[in-house]
């Protein structure tokens, strides 16, 4: 009888305490503000199209300019020795071939970028590192970021290795660089672009700028502090 009497009341105290328990709700995963935003054309009426990534708009291929913005000509340096001795703004197409802008653009200098006329289209600027760091924030789990900054095709040897999901809608794509040495490196395997920040921020005349770079072999989008020298991709942001 003893035994009833025991196991009626766990009953009851255990229907009563589940009665009373609330669980909290699990919450939903944040959905991301990511949309197409209005097309922008610079000087020489290239057009880019644009992403809303949350409240920046970034567009979404590389620059492919060859003047500042008041028209004066930026220029084109073919050759090695002059490449590897500039402290001024110049521009290259990878491995100088021209077919090579249409898809991954023009690879510059930092120094293009740090000019007073301005290379980017009227309303936009070369992001900053902060910039940078902003968007990749907003789009969540840093170890998958690259994924989601890589265009979906493109990427390694017949562009089928190390290809991303694109979700972030950036079309990042792997257009290679222009080193320090002027030597040409890395096209359909790595993807570079300048930031407009100096590494040393109190002295512009400093060795190296803040980079970002994109690669077929990992899902990550690095940070790297570069030559600017080097020539690299440039991405272009609205100002606010």
């Amino acid at each position: 009888m003893k035994n009833l009497k025991y196991l009626f009341w766990l009953s009851f105290f255990s229907i009563s305490t589940a009665a009373c328990l609330k669980l909290d709700p699990i919450p939903p995963k944040p959905v991301l503000k990511i949309t197409e935003g209005p097309s922008v054309t610079d000087i020489e009426g290239n057009q880019y199209n644009t992403v809303v990534i949350n409240t920046q708009t970034w567009t979404t291929s590389n620059l492919k300019v060859s003047k500042y913005r008041n028209g004066d000509t930026i220029p084109q340096v073919q050759d090695s020795i002059m490449w590897k001795s500039l402290t001024s703004g110049a521009w290259c197409y990878y491995n100088n071939k021209a077919t090579n802008d249409s898809i991954y653009g023009k690879l510059y200098n930092w120094y293009a970028i740090n000019d007073t006329r301005g290379i980017a289209p009227e309303g936009y600027h070369i992001p900053s590192n902060a910039e940078w760091k902003e968007m990749t924030s907003y789009l969540g789990d840093q170890s998958l970021v690259g994924v989601k900054l890589k265009a979906t095709s493109g990427w390694g040897i017949g562009g089928i290795e190390g290809n991303g999901s694109n979700s972030g809608k950036f079309s990042g794509l792997p257009g290679g660089t222009r080193k320090e040495t002027a030597k040409f490196d890395y096209l359909l395997f790595y993807g570079y672009w300048w930031t407009s920040s100096s590494v040393d921020s109190t002295n512009e005349l400093g060795q190296d700028a803040w980079s970002r770079q994109l690669s077929y072999d990992d899902d990550i989008l690095s940070s790297w502090e570069d030559s600017k020298k080097r020539g690299f991709s440039l991405r272009c942001i609205k100002d606010k």
